[in-house]
């Protein structure tokens, strides 16, 4: 069973939480993008074999979106921010 560790409930079962895909945020302004670069957003994916930064919901908990980065080989969780420090550490186009 993998274990995730929320931000501000601690280490919980990953029945609690809900999988949100990459944590790449959304576009500021996507009226702005083609079709084409709109579709690459929402449906091109990285899929790397190794740390992938994925968005995670704790609907069981404290309702709160975070970024947890798994190894996609083991699954392991090797690292947790919030939102805001997930933004700050990697800047407004991650």
């Amino acid at each position: 069973m993998l274990m995730i560790e929320c931000p501000w409930c601690g280490k919980r079962d990953e029945t609690e939480f809900l999988n949100g895909g990459e944590a790449a945020f959304h576009p500021e302004r996507p009226e702005d993008l083609s079709d084409e670069e709109w579709s690459a957003w929402l449906f091109t994916h990285e899929n790397p074999k190794g740390p992938l930064d994925e968005k995670w919901f704790h609907a069981f908990g404290c309702r709160r979106w975070f970024v947890a980065q798994r190894e996609t080989v083991t699954h392991a969780i090797t690292r947790v921010w919030t939102m805001e420090q997930y933004r700050a550490e990697k800047g407004d186009d991650a």
